[in-house]
């Protein structure tokens, strides 16, 4: 079950740099993970300062 970044998301861009296999991307209003490239590795979920992301 890949990883979901929720609406509390800040746009900071923290959680980018943490993936391993560069499935977070900025969308329209916030980030968003390509749920077919994550590793549920949990990497980008420590890395955002505003907990918005969780196992999905």
């Amino acid at each position: 079950m890949a990883y979901v970044i929720s609406d509390t998301c800040i746009s900071c861009g923290s959680c980018e740099g943490e993936c391993p296999v560069g499935a977070i991307s900025q969308g329209e209003s916030q980030y968003v993970i390509d749920a077919a490239a994550c590793l549920d590795c949990g990497a980008c979920e420590s890395g955002c300062p505003v907990s918005a992301i969780s196992a999905g």
